[in-house]
């Protein structure tokens, strides 16, 4: 998130660490037990890549009939894929994903939550190549109004807890004269600006596209080129995961999956 998608990480002492979560299908895997996948790729699971990600994120991952979907379920899938193994996604905390410690506790073995790369996140976990370019984008009622940040002087901005959106928008804030307010997650925070509770919601260009297309009443008025790209994170001392992550989305570019699974959630071609 800018995911997302995603401020600053603490790189967290978690051998204490208690973290929560639900799980797609089953329970998040128990323990610190790490059995050896396919290819050498250490997993916590024995048959399972287990993903961690944070819910929901329209429409790179969310739930739709009690089953989590979205753009980087589908591109995870062709990581399980190749590893022999099958997927399964814990939903949890955006911060405890970004800052290694769901890797540290061997609560998952990757994270995809449209995670923006930034030289904070990569001092904590390690990185896939970057599989998504994002901006910034400010959502507001379609009759408010308001064309750009600068009409927020005075008002309220929401925004989204341990995200770059969060970043940027509390970086503007004395320049403009807004406040913030902090959301848990994406759709809160959207859902604010339908209530009337916050004048706008800064977050990442994908997902307030997609909300804005289901809730005409709001708009994205406003887009930020931040130089935001995604990439899926992995522990630090897993790099034979992200090889493979690299290799299965490499393949998937070079055959046309990439594509298809891109024009399938974002109705056009993926960029060269």
């Amino acid at each position: 998130m800018v995911k997302k998608p995603y401020v600053a990480a603490a790189v967290v002492a978690a051998t204490a660490l208690a973290l929560s979560g639900c799980a797609n299908n089953s329970a998040a895997p128990a323990g610190p037990q790490t059995t050896a996948g396919t290819g050498g790729v250490a997993l916590v699971s024995p048959g399972k890549l287990t993903v961690c990600t944070h819910l929901a994120y329209k429409p790179f991952q969310y739930t739709d009939g009690g089953k989590i979907v979205g753009f980087d379920v589908d591109l995870m899938d062709l990581v399980a894929k190749k590893l022999g193994v099958t997927q399964e996604i814990v939903d949890i905390e955006f911060g405890q994903i970004t800052s290694g410690a769901v890797f540290t506790a061997k609560k998952c073995d990757a994270g995809a939550a449209a995670i923006t790369i930034t030289d904070e996140r990569q001092k904590a976990t390690g990185f896939s190549k970057p599989y998504f370019a994002s901006k910034q984008a400010l959502l507001v009622k379609a009759d408010s109004g308001i064309t750009k940040l600068a009409d927020l002087k005075g008002k309220e901005l929401g925004v989204q807890t341990d995200t770059t959106g969060q970043k940027f928008a509390e970086e503007k804030a004395a320049e403009v004269g807004y406040t913030t307010k902090v959301y848990d997650d994406m759709p809160t925070g959207s859902n604010a600006v339908l209530a009337g509770t916050v004048a706008g919601s800064m977050n990442d260009n994908g997902v307030l596209l997609d909300f804005a297309k289901d809730n005409p009443t709001t708009k994205v008025v406003e887009e930020f080129d931040t130089g935001e790209h995604y990439g899926f994170n992995v522990g630090k001392d897993n790099a034979a995961l992200a090889t493979a992550i690299d290799e299965a989305l490499d393949a998937a570019k070079a055959d046309g999956t990439f594509n298809t699974i891109y024009k399938k959630w974002f109705g056009v071609d993926a960029p060269k």
